[in-house]
Parts: structure tokens; C-alpha cells; sequence
């Protein structure tokens, strides 16, 4: 079914893409935004939502739940690439490469909505201000990649848990799902291990390393940050690669 997609300013589509514009989005430009045709869909935990090889003529924008960027061996080990949150358009990149070279899954049940790759052009012919922060929304992916290639090549795992653990605090926060540094955090020890790069046994340890410091507790799966300067020092965690609240207001 082909719907509008949820109006408001809680939408986390909007909120997402006025974190990151140079410019505060005008009351034409958000009703454009609630006004973009949306196959809404519910997909359950650990499913594919594109995979690898797809041609797609449709991306997705990420409405509730969490997802992951993955790429696998031939024998089957993954290494997830990025987390993605409410408000996030994981395949945009889909609108200019025939060909996806990567997997994109849930990590919990999740609601997406699908966008025409046609019905996206024609918003940013008719927007070109929206187009530029699409544009700016994949550069900024990119330099998201650029800090995990980093954080998985050069820091060691207490620092590397700290950094992601920084990472999804402030982009949740951005699209208001942190309440009292309380977040959600779906993933199993064995999921941060294929986004580490270390076995589930260095995950557990790390965590518990971690919780010793009294930084931060795992507890029903959400994470509670209980020191973030000190996370931050223990991360080496910079935020402007992540390019938020930067937007002017004209």
C-alpha cells in the first residue's frame, strides 16, 4: 500500500535530514517531505531488506527500528559496515549505482518506507535545497565509513566499543530516541562482534571492562551512558565527522 509518509515534526525522515541540512528546512520544503509517496512496510528482525546484487528501482528510508550495512566472504563471515537508525536512508546511493555491493538488514522488527528512485528525482528537481542535503546525507555516510575503518584498523577493542557506543548515542540523540543518555541497543554480542572486528568472547570481556569503569551498563538490551566525558576520552570520540547541528537559519 502507497501512503504519505507521517507528518510532524517527530518524524524521524524530517528530523534526520534537518540535523544535518546547512539550512533550516521552509514550511514548503516539509510539506513536500509528508507529502512523499511511501510503500509502508513491517519487516521482522533479521531479514534482508536489499541484498547485495539487487538492482533496485527504490530505496528505503528507515521510519523505526534498527539496521545494519553488511558485506560477507565467500565462507560466510560478515562484517557489518554501519548501524542505521529511525530517519536514516541506508541504499540512497541505489539512485545513481545500477548494481548494490552491499547488504542492508534488520536488526530489530523495523518499518520502512520505499521511495520510486523516479518520485526522489522529481522532489529534488522540484527542491533543489532538499537534493543538496541528500547529497550532503551520503557524503556524510562516507566519512561515517572513513571513522569505522579507523576505529576497526587502529584502535584496540576497549577503545573501539567505546567509539561505536559514542557514535549511536549522538545519532539517536539527533532524531530525539536518547532519554537521560538511555538508548536502545538491539544487537547481540555476536552482531557487535561482526561490527568490531572481534570474537564474541572479546566483546563480552570488553563490555564488562566497560562496566568496571563505570561508564557504561547493558541492561534488557539498552545501553545506559553513565560517564560520557569519560566515554569520550576512553573512544577518542570527535563528533565532526558525523557533520550535526551545523545548519544555518536562513
Amino acid at each position: 500500500m502507497t501512503e504519505p509518509s507521517l507528518r510532524g515534526d517527530a518524524h524521524p525522515f524530517v528530523r534526520k535530514l534537518q540535523s544535518i541540512a546547512l539550512f533550516t528546512l521552509s514550511d514548503e520544503e516539509r510539506a513536500a517531505l509528508y507529502a512523499l509517496p511511501m510503500q509502508i512496510a513491517s519487516i521482522d528482525a533479521y531479514q534482508d531488506i536489499v541484498r547485495e546484487g539487487d538492482q533496485p528501482s527504490r530505496c528505503f528510508a528507515l521510519l523505526d527500528g534498527f539496521a545494519s550495512t553488511y558485506k560477507s566472504t565467500r565462507s560466510g563471515k560478515r562484517q557489518v559496515m554501519a548501524y542505521h537508525v529511525a530517519g536514516d536512508v541506508p541504499d540512497l546511493q541505489s539512485l545513481h549505482l545500477k548494481v548494490l555491493d552491499n547488504s542492508v538488514s534488520t536488526i530489530s522488527p523495523c518499518r520502512v518506507g520505499f521511495v520510486q528512485h523516479d518520485t526522489m528525482r522529481a522532489l529534488f528537481q522540484a527542491h533543489p535545497r532538499i537534493g543538496a542535503a541528500f547529497w550532503r546525507m551520503t557524503l556524510i555516510d562516507a566519512a561515517m565509513m572513513r571513522e569505522w575503518v579507523l576505529n576497526i584498523g587502529r584502535r584496540e577493542a576497549y577503545a573501539r566499543m567505546a567509539h561505536l557506543f559514542c557514535e549511536l548515542i549522538t545519532h539517536l540523540e539527533a532524531v530525539g530516541l536518547v532519554v537521560d543518555r538511555t538508548c536502545p541497543l538491539p544487537m547481540t554480542q555476536p552482531e557487535l562482534a561482526d561490527a568490531l572486528g572481534i570474537t564474541p568472547v572479546h566483546v563480552n570481556r570488553t563490555l564488562r571492562d566497560l562496566k568496571a569503569a563505570e561508564l557504561v551498563t547493558l541492561r534488557g538490551r539498552n545501553l545506559t551512558v553513565h560517564d560520557w566525558d569519560g566515554l569520550k576520552t576512553a573512544a577518542e570520540f570527535d563528533p565532526t565527522y558525523l557533520h550535526l547541528g551545523t545548519h544555518d537559519a536562513d
